[in-house]
Formats: structure tokens, sequence, C-alpha cells
């Protein structure tokens, strides 16, 4: 936590088109750990000394936009702070009837709408195909895999742990689990998980998982590469690509996604996503961490897979 400061400043007012926000719910999320790094990406990185960002579900203290009034509840990307000020073009409300409103963080907010978009929209699936997801035990994972159930298919899932796994099977109706912390033999694991080998591979983590899920590959599979959280910390990144050899072999194909490029479409998919929580067709877990100062423990946690679905952080009342 040696990299982490907590600061203490007065609760700031909001300016012109401004909204104050009291946080309720903070998420933390793989990608944050890309922007602390100056390297070319999809997000621009923060400066050392910048305060965290992160997807928050807040109350609105005080408007200067004519969208929100106090009491609202809202969303949005703000400051790692109890109290933040935002444009208020920039926020979106949350619908406390629809859902706890923590959702708007996790299954109805943007880890539900990458796997609704990268299953359905990057990844093709037809009924009958099988699809194998890493990281199935997280926020997105978890939310593919039982996407994939309702469309037809048979859903293979891959975690760190015998909680994790049994949740897959036995809660969510995952076809089959693996767990790569016991597997002898990831390929073999992954062959013996799926006899009739893999259609779709929904890849959120890379490294060794990923090799052993090409080697499976059918003829014109294919792959959505949403994340790659084993390779987030590494301070030399691995010889690769390895498996092209496979991808002419077999005729897939490779895509990564942003949800970002799907965002005319947001409305619609969280609507189907609320429809299929509200008819139980959708579960979905959350790890809350008590505290706003326990942040940076929060967040870390992911790269130790300590999480089952959604991490988020509750500011203490």
């Amino acid at each position: 936590m040696e990299n982490f400061e907590l600061v203490e400043n007065d609760v700031p007012d909001p300016g012109p088109g401004e909204v104050l926000v009291e946080s309720r719910y903070l998420s933390v999320d793989p990608y944050m750990r890309g922007r602390m790094r100056d390297a070319e990406s999809y997000a621009e990185p923060w400066d050392v000394g910048d305060v965290m960002k992160a997807a928050v579900v807040g109350d609105v203290v005080e408007s200067n936009h004519p969208d929100f009034e106090s009491g609202d509840v809202v969303t949005g990307e703000l400051r790692w702070a109890e109290y933040a000020t935002a444009d208020g073009d920039a926020l979106q409300p949350v619908d406390p009837d629809l859902a706890p409103v923590s959702t708007a963080l996790g299954v109805l907010g943007m880890p539900g709408r990458t796997a609704y978009f990268g299953l359905l929209e990057v990844a093709e699936p037809k009924p009958g195909d099988t699809v194998l997801v890493s990281g199935a035990a997280g926020a997105v994972g978890s939310a593919v895999g039982q996407i994939a159930k309702q469309n037809g298919c048979r859903v293979v899932g891959v975690a760190g742990a015998e909680e994790k796994t049994d949740w897959l099977t036995d809660d969510l109706g995952f076809d089959a689990a693996i767990n790569y912390e016991t597997a002898d033999n990831l390929y073999s694991a992954v062959g013996e998980a799926c006899p009739e080998g893999v259609d779709v591979y929904y890849d959120n983590v890379g490294g060794e998982i990923t090799d052993a899920a090409f080697a499976n590959l059918n003829e014109f599979a294919r792959v959505a590469v949403c994340g790659q959280i084993s390779l987030y910390n590494a301070t030399e990144q691995p010889v690769g690509p390895r498996k092209l050899a496979t991808l002419i072999e077999k005729k897939a194909r490779v895509q990564g996604f942003i949800v970002s490029d799907f965002a005319v479409h947001f409305r619609e998919a969280t609507e189907r996503l609320a429809q299929w929580v509200a008819q139980g067709d959708l579960q979905y877990e959350e790890t809350v961490t008590e505290g706003f100062e326990n942040m940076p423990e929060a967040f870390l946690g992911l790269f130790e897979g300590v999480n089952i679905g959604k991490q988020l952080v509750k500011v203490e009342d």
C-alpha cells in the first residue's frame, strides 16, 4: 500500500453545470492497472500523484445541472473520493427500483455490457457451440457464461479456486469448470472439459490459459479478447504471440474490443440485462470491501483473485 496516499480535503463546491456527488459504492477494475504505466493504450495513463478515478454510484448532494437534483442517484467516472464533482453531462441516472444500485457498477454496468457485447457481437455464438471463458468467476466472465447458456451453448469456465469453480457449475449452470491452480496440465484440462473442441473463447486473462485454449480451437472458432489480467503486472512482456500457426490451421478469428465501441447501444443492453436479472436468468455476485480507506487493498486483490463476481468498495455511512 506504500504506493498510495490518502489525503483529506474540503468538500468541493460544484461549478456551473456540475454536480456534487457523495459516493456510495466505488468500482475497482483490472484496466486501471494499465493506466498506471506510461505506455500506449486505449485509456490515457495517469501521472504519478494523480488522483485515481473509478466508476462510482452515489447520491447528488448539490446540483447546478438541469437534469439532476439533490437526492438523485447517479453513476459516472469520478475521483477516488467520498465526495466529488462532475460535469452533469457525464453522469447517468440510476433507478433504485430496477435493482440494487450497486449493480450499476457490475451486472447492469460496464462489466455486464462488456460481457453482452463481447459475446453476442464479437464472438457471435451459435446454438450448440462450446464456449470457453477464462476469468469465469469475475464480473464479466460469469455474465458471459450465463448469456452463452441462454443462447444454447455448452459453457466451460476457467477460474482459480475450488470455491469459484463450484459456484460456476452449481449456481450459474456452467456445464464444466477448470481450476487452473490445481490442473496438472492446462492443455489436457481444456481438452477434457471440451471434448468436441472450442468454438468460442472469451479471453479475460491471456498467458498460459490462452495458450491452452488456442491449442483446442475448432475450425472457424472465434476468440474475443477482452482482457489480459495475467500480464498486467508483468515487468517484462513474454515472447509472443506464439500460437498464430494454430489460427491458420483452424481458420480462426481473433478480435480485441473495447466496450465503448458499442456505446450507442448501451441502453438496449442494460434493459435486456436488467430483464434477465429480474427473471432470475442472470445471477450475479458482489465482493464488497467496507470502507473508503480500503480502496487500494480492494484494487490489488483483483490481481490475487480474491474476489468472486464484481469487486466493489462501499463507503461506510
